[in-house]
């Protein structure tokens, strides 16, 4: 890096910290079935939502449709998971992790048989969703909070956006008995609805001595989970595997970005992997933002790509009334706060924050760029980013580095098995 560098002051600020964690690490391949072939590429790509504003939209949501299933040996990749993830302590079986993928893209899991786990945590959009900021329920019921993508879920110490549950097995029938989610009375509902369908129960007796119950329903949803795994990015193979020519040149600058601005220290890193989440948290000021734009009038909406209209009379905002962590432990100390988000595939899993508010990378950026302004309470290292051009146009090239090299892969391997429909018939997509 030369004298001449626009990147120098900030590559100096970090010193030999960065250096000493520069160290190689021990070579892993793409995981299996892993494609390079970019017309393939389906993750993130199905319906952009860049350009929905014109009357000429056209969507690509049928493309899924074409896209062949092809089954992935997920307990090999959770054995062995990609670079730059550490290994998992206990890592799934193979016949626990097909049960669980069967039950995830199951319909009949909901109360009318309408809705599985598997649409609002959409394969080929991340394991999340792209066109909405927060999922529809069943029946079209509201729900106020942002699907998170379940990429690398395995190794997170909690779970929703609050933390409300720590265990993966445990937090499956959050959703299943949501009212405004999947609708069932209580965790009986759900047992007894998987006994009366065909195959589950000799399924379950065939893994479990109990067969099916609470714990052996949660622990194999939990198992398939755990398989997400999606690593082996760019920066990985950079940061991890020394590949120097693997980021780009722009990618490289933005990481120094993101470590001397400060993001690392939310979104951490060590010498051996990378979770790019610190598991705790933070009042970012994204609530106050997102309640302060919601208060202002709303003149026209939004009907179809490209069409708007005026509002004849105003319409109130659905009362999302959130208090992120103090919901959970009472404290008022914290209101507001979200768990830090991974960063890992970020390119892939907008819109962003507890609340989708953010569309686009773009957008977060100049979020907390200019946005962090407006709630004084917020956590006290965030602090204003003051980018300029270059090195945001930096910032975002490295975090669309971030990317696993096996997203696609694992999408297919979600449509390797039937879906489960209302009708008692199974179709393949």
């Amino acid at each position: 890096m030369t004298s001449a560098h626009p990147f120098l002051s900030l590559a100096g600020r970090l010193g030999l910290c960065l250096a000493a964690l520069m160290t190689t690490h021990p070579g892993h391949g793409a995981p299996p079935g892993a494609s390079g072939d970019p017309d393939r590429s389906t993750v993130g790509r199905t319906d952009p939502r860049q350009g929905y504003e014109r009357s000429g939209f056209r969507t690509r949501s049928l493309r899924v449709a074409t896209e062949p299933g092809q089954r992935l040996d997920l307990a090999a990749l959770a054995a062995d998971p990609p670079l730059g993830l550490p290994t998992l302590e206990d890592p799934p079986r193979a016949a626990e992790i097909d049960l669980g993928r069967q039950l995830f893209y199951d319909r009949r899991l909901s109360a009318n048989e309408t809705l599985s786990c598997g649409m609002c945590h959409v394969p080929e959009q991340a394991f999340s969703q792209n066109e909405l900021a927060t999922p529809v329920g069943i029946e079209g019921r509201f729900v106020r909070r942002n699907a998170p993508s379940l990429y690398n879920v395995a190794y997170r110490r909690s779970l929703f956006h609050d933390g409300r549950e720590s265990s993966l097995a445990e937090q499956v029938f959050s959703p299943l008995t949501a009212a405004n989610e999947m609708g069932n009375p209580d965790r009986q509902a759900v047992l007894d609805r998987i006994a009366a369908l065909p195959g589950y129960t000799g399924s379950f007796g065939a893994l479990f001595p109990e067969g099916l119950t609470e714990r052996t329903l949660g622990r194999v949803l939990a198992a398939y989970q755990q398989a997400l795994l999606a690593a082996d990015s760019p920066f990985d193979r950079w940061f991890y595997g020394g590949e120097t020519g693997a980021m780009t040149a722009a990618a490289r600058d933005g990481f120094f970005v993101f470590a001397a601005s400060g993001c690392s220290s939310c979104h951490t890193f060590t010498n051996t992997h990378a979770h790019f989440t610190d598991d705790a948290f933070h009042r970012t000021g994204v609530e106050v933002a997102s309640r302060k734009r919601e208060a202002r009038p709303q003149a026209r909406i939004q009907i179809a790509p490209g069409v708007s209209v005026p509002l004849a009379v105003s319409i109130a905002p659905p009362d999302r009334h959130d208090f992120g962590r103090e919901e959970v432990t009472g404290d008022p100390s914290d209101r507001y706060r979200y768990r830090t988000p991974s960063l890992r595939n970020v390119a892939l899993t907008g819109p962003y924050m507890h609340d989708g508010s953010q569309r686009t990378l773009t957008d977060v950026i100049e979020f907390y760029s200019e946005g962090v302004r407006e709630d004084p309470d917020r956590d006290p290292r965030l602090t204003p980013l003051n980018l300029d051009p270059v090195q945001t146009e930096a910032l975002h090239a490295f975090l669309e580095s971030l990317t696993g090299a096996g997203v696609d892969a694992l999408a297919r391997d979600a449509r390797s098995v039937p879906i489960g429909e209302r009708t008692g018939e199974e179709r393949t997509p």
